[in-house]
């Protein structure tokens, strides 16, 4: 359970915006599912309730929640229906399933040796994964220290960072507090302010870090 920044305390339990098992079921379904969620995304942005999306593709409501669901393979007439209803073509029920989803496998030891700006001597910076389109870029880097010979350098850039410790012991700052990190421990932060290992009482240290940013902006 993560750490309350103010006071250490532990906070309730979150509710995820997201259930991360939530689409197990497409299994065997994943067209289903998608088409479903196309036909959803689509309503909603239209502003239309269920019942009338229902009405204008001629079923009833208990059908359009099913097929919304992902609990129903529609017919091609009830797809035809229903991308009139919505105003789109009968492609774009499949946009979602149709959609490339990448991935980026890094063997052990493979990472891409990068360097950062102000990247010092005994710092070593590997790029784990990179995306190649979307507004929004995530870049996970693994990061190792391995020489306190040079002042660390202090980074601010735009976005949102997480660090995970892996190995070692640094403390970590962050604009005007600094956080005692040991291996287990992460810390999620605005980017924005400056920050970066401030002491490394132990070496060497292996940390995760993942940064996002919107891609028209670039950390440095």
């Amino acid at each position: 359970m993560a750490k309350n920044s103010d006071n250490n305390s532990k906070p309730d339990r979150a509710v995820l915006v997201q259930d991360p098992h939530g689409s197990g079921k497409a299994g065997n379904n994943r067209l289903e599912v998608s088409i479903g969620r196309e036909v959803r995304n689509l309503r909603e942005q239209l502003g239309m309730t269920i019942s009338r999306l229902a009405k204008s593709a001629g079923m009833s409501g208990g059908m359009l929640s099913k097929i919304e669901n992902g609990s129903t393979s529609p017919s091609l007439s009830s797809l035809q229906s229903l991308a009139r209803a919505l105003h789109v073509p009968v492609t774009a029920l499949f946009a979602g399933f149709e959609t490339d989803r990448a991935a980026t496998f890094v063997k052990a030891g493979d990472g891409l040796e990068i360097e950062r700006r102000g990247t010092r001597a005994g710092h070593q910076y590997l790029l784990l994964g990179h995306a190649p389109q979307g507004n929004l870029t995530v870049e996970p880097y693994l990061i190792v220290l391995q020489d306190t010979s040079d002042v660390f350098p202090v980074f601010q850039h735009d976005g949102l960072e997480f660090i995970y410790m892996l190995e070692g012991h640094m403390i970590y700052r962050h604009g005007e507090k600094t956080y005692d990190m040991r291996p287990g421990d992460s810390l999620f932060f605005d980017a924005n302010a400056p920050h970066g290992p401030e002491n490394m009482p132990e070496l060497p240290i292996r940390f995760l870090s993942v940064i996002s940013y919107s891609r028209e902006t670039k950390p440095g």
